[in-house]
């Protein structure tokens, strides 16, 4: 049986407010109830105060660079497919620097969890626009307003033909521990965008902005399985801010058809020197 007390209680070094506390609670429930043992799971994370959350969870871990969490936890899927992988990071991160590698992920269908910290700001970094930021957002960078377009990066999984699609909110924990339970069991790349404020250097888009416009799709009669309406509705912003299940599809998963590893991960695989060297001899 595991438990949320599994995963530790460590001191953090957020911002008193900050989404990200109610983010990591809402994840340690939904590996929990997933039945999910730390020592088979696989944090992997970017730059960032979202990317520090495998610091603060008893589990395997992987920090890397700037947006480069997606190839790491692709190579870590891919020697062992029966880890559980979660590649998780702020928007900045896997939207910008991360952002070629997250519709590559999406394309190669790998069998990976990713969560996207979305506060809409470079967080760590004291306050820049990020690709998620509105036109209007005023930073030391962007003086007057970032005067872009603001990302849909859920319109463009969907575009992609995405798996699983979400969002979730920190302000309503039940539902992003069920969005991040459903997303992991999920066989194949899951994204779950999940909205949170940055107290410190947002203050656009705070609890109670969210909180004024974010509606649930399961209260409504929505079909998460109808991309066309899902693209529809990964675009609604502003007034009405739609979470949950936005878009489901049936795929196979990039492990289970590559000859290579369907059968046997890479790490069960017995290691023969001679493999390598008729592989060498070839390319001569």
């Amino acid at each position: 049986m595991v438990s949320r007390e599994d995963y530790g209680s460590f001191e953090t070094a957020w911002c008193p407010g900050c989404g990200n506390f109610a983010l990591l609670e809402s994840l340690k429930t939904a590996l929990a109830e997933a039945g999910i043992e730390p020592g088979k799971l696989l944090m992997v994370s970017g730059i960032g105060q979202a990317a520090k959350i495998p610091q603060y969870l008893r589990c395997n871990m992987f920090n890397g660079l700037h947006g480069r969490a997606l190839p790491v936890a692709t190579g870590a899927k891919l020697a062992n497919h029966e880890l559980t992988v979660i590649a998780e990071s702020g928007d900045g991160c896997m939207y910008s620097e991360g952002g070629n590698h997250l519709s590559h992920a999406i394309r190669r269908n790998i069998d990976i969890t990713c969560i996207v910290h979305d506060n809409q700001v470079y967080g760590l970094t004291k306050g820049q626009a990020s690709p998620t930021s509105e036109p209007e957002f005023d930073s030391g960078t962007s003086p007057g307003g970032s005067h872009m377009e603001a990302h849909h990066p859920l319109a463009l999984a969907i575009a992609l033909d995405c798996g699983f699609v979400a969002r979730g909110f920190a302000g309503d924990m039940e539902q992003l521990s069920q969005l991040i339970r459903d997303g992991i069991k999920h066989p194949g790349f899951a994204l779950i965008d999940v909205l949170q404020p940055c107290v410190s250097f947002n203050g656009i888009n705070t609890f109670k902005w969210y909180k004024d416009r974010v509606y649930k799709l399961e209260e409504t009669d929505y079909d998460s399985g109808n991309r066309s309406i899902a693209f529809e509705k990964s675009l609604e912003w502003g007034g009405k801010i739609p979470t949950g299940v936005l878009y489901r599809a049936s795929r196979n998963t990039f492990e289970s058809s590559e000859p290579a590893i369907a059968k046997i991960p890479l790490v069960k695989r017995e290691w023969n020197p001679q493999n390598l060297r008729s592989i060498v001899d070839k390319m001569k």
